[in-house]
This record gives C-alpha cells, structure tokens and sequence, in this order.
C-alpha cells in the first residue's frame, strides 16, 4: 500500500512541479498578490483633496479652514469663488469635498447664534464618504466647543474655561485601527482557497484529458490511494503558501501574529478538507481542465464575498446570513483575524475549529462518493 502511495505522490508532485510556469504561481504568485493587496486594499481615509468656497472671508472662517487642513485627513488643494466652479471639480472627482461658509459667518458667531456651514460631498463612494463626514463632524464640534469657551469667558469676565466631558478611547488588538492588518491575515485564507481548490479541480480531469486515466485504471491503486496522492501534495502546498504570505505580512507590513502559529496550521488543515473536498468534488463532474476552472470559480466568487472579508456578514440580509454558516472561508477568517490581532486560543476559536471539521467531513464524503475508478 505505501509503495503504491508512495508512487503516487511522487508522480503528483512531478507533475505540479515541472512546469516552470506552475511553480510561479503555486509559490511566487502567493507573495505578488499578498504584496498587492497590502498596498490596495486600504479603507484607511486620509488626505482628502478639499476646495473651500469662502464667501465670508473673516478670521473665523480663515480659522475654521486652518482647522480642516491641520488635521490631516483634508487637504486644502482649490480655493473657488462660485458654485459653478464648485460642481466643476466635485463632476471632474478633482476634488471629494467642498466647504462652503457664507457671508455673515463670523457676524453670526460674535452674536452667539448659529453659523451654518455647508460641507459637499462626493456621494459616489459612500463608505468614503461616510468616513469624511465623521472626520467633519469632529473637527466643527471641536471648534464649536472652543467658540463656546470663548464666549462664556467674555460674557463672565474670566478666562476662557468651562467644564466639560473628556472621551478617551482606547482600541484593543488593533491600536491604531489599520485597515491593514484587518485584510491582510485575511489575503491569506483568499489566496489558499483559489489556488488549492483551483490545482484539485484539476487534478482528475487532467488524468482523463491527457489519456493517463487508462493507465491509473489497470493498475492495483486502491481508491483511497489515488486520492491521497492526488490530494497530499496540494495539502503541503497550502502549508507552504500559507508560511510564504504569513511571512510576507509579518515583516514586510507588520502585521502582528499574536497568536499560536501551531493553531493557524491546525485550521489550515481543517480548511484544506473544504478546499481539496470542492476541487476534488468539481474535477470529477468536468471533462475537461477548462470547463473544471470555471466550475471552480463558480464556488470561488460567493464564497469570499459570503466571507466577511471585505463585507461585515451582520449587514447582509438574514437568509444570506445563514447561508454564509455553509461558507467553510467565513470560519477560517475568524480563526485567522482571531489569531493574527487577538492571540485568542482554542478556548475561544472551538466553535470555527468544529465548524471546519464537520463542513471538511461532509464536502470529503460527498466528493470521495463521486470519485470512481472509471472513464
């Protein structure tokens, strides 16, 4: 038996890896993509290009421009003098922002009454634009609160301080709340998935295109040896990804791992039941290594966007909800975000470890029953 298996696995291993081609995108495509996603795949908002609309002109309003530019997320790139030239940039997206302050700005804060101050945003992003108003928001209600002070200093005839509430935030796992280190464990799960269940689609429909399957058919391999030889190698190639993009976020972006490392191999290998279960399950359905792709991207594309990768799953609607609890990726980016930014264990990621492993049993069952032995 473990000569056969043996046999098996060499051939496997010979075939993946011969081709020039095959070895770059098993080994070296994990890392360009990783690299990419850690440079594109960034929510953080900063340095917002702002043109201001000054109809006032006074101290006040200068101050309340000063205010958006220092604080780093607006920079002040056009100063315009109409509303034409105001819906110009916003329509040609040379500008997201436009803050508008008309005549008797200041006259109505020296009289203590309210200064409207109008903020134009580009709507067509409306994360983006959600982040913007909050920073806004922030930055008149801190000005606002100055403004108050003074006044009440003038009015009292003492300086200029009056009590307050002071909020002091403070973020657990993620200090500096990067949107970096929330996609980029996560590039690890994406990336594992397609190529695995991408190489295991493959891996039957090949046998039968290339006319080998014949040959597999005459020989004494048992069943449960032909897929574990087609199947073993791709289990350590997913290790292998999986080390090569954990070490590419670790040092080259500063992703923190926290976590056991010896746990993100254990989940992995719970995932790797899923992924291999898919491909293996699709290349035995397909003619051909063509159609076997497809068919694998067919899976792919709900599975990631079912994931909570880039979309939280508790904004979705409830019946896709649970449909996620079929996804085997929503589990294994739960084990991996909880391992990378909170260093949590098995005492907490239990429930997403057997999760893995009965999803892993069942998509194995189902695809092991469709495999036979024949053309």
């Amino acid at each position: 038996m473990f000569e056969r298996l043996r046999s098996m696995l060499v051939k496997e291993f010979i075939q993946v890896l011969r081709d020039p081609k095959m070895r770059f995108i098993i080994f070296l495509i994990p890392v360009f993509q990783t690299l990419v996603f850690g440079y594109a795949v960034n929510t953080d908002v900063q340095h917002v290009k702002t043109a201001v609309y000054d109809r006032d002109n006074s101290a006040e309003s200068r101050d309340l421009t000063a205010r958006f530019a220092e604080s780093g997320y607006f920079d002040i790139v056009e100063y315009v003098d109409s509303d034409e030239n105001a819906r110009d940039l916003i329509d040609r997206s040379r500008v997201k922002v436009v803050l508008r302050m008309d005549k008797g700005f200041s006259a109505a804060l020296r009289a203590g009454h309210s200064a409207p101050v109008q903020l134009i945003l580009d709507g067509t992003d409306s994360n983006t634009a959600g982040i913007v108003l909050n920073y806004a928001g922030k930055i008149s209600a801190a000005y606002n609160d100055r403004i108050q002070m003074e006044q009440a200093g003038r009015i009292n005839g003492l300086p200029a301080t009056i009590g307050g509430i002071e909020l002091v935030s403070r973020a657990w796992f993620n200090e500096n709340l990067e949107s970096r280190n929330f996609y980029i464990p996560a590039v690890i799960a994406n990336i594992v998935f397609i190529i695995t269940m991408l190489l295991s689609s493959m891996a039957v429909v090949r046998e039968k295109e290339i006319g080998t399957m014949e040959q597999i058919i005459v020989t004494p391999i048992r069943k449960s040896e032909f897929i574990l030889g087609k199947t073993v190698p791709f289990v350590l190639i997913g290790f292998i990804d999986v080390a090569l993009i954990t070490i590419v976020a670790t040092f080259w972006f500063g992703v923190p791992i926290r976590g056991s490392i010896a746990l993100l191999f254990g989940a992995t290998a719970l995932f790797l039941m899923s992924s291999l279960g898919f491909g293996l399950f699709i290349s035995t359905i397909s003619r051909t290594q063509q159609q076997a792709m497809m068919s694998a991207f067919f899976f792919i594309f709900p599975a990631m966007l079912l994931s909570g990768f880039a979309f939280p799953i508790e904004n979705m609607p409830q019946p896709v909800q649970w449909l996620t609890y079929l996804n085997p990726l929503r589990y294994y980016l739960v084990i991996i975000r909880g391992i990378f930014l909170k260093g949590v264990g098995m005492v907490i990621l239990w429930p997403q470890f057997f999760a893995l492993f009965v999803l892993g049993l069942i998509i194995l069952f189902f695809a092991v029953n469709r495999f036979r032995k024949t053309l």
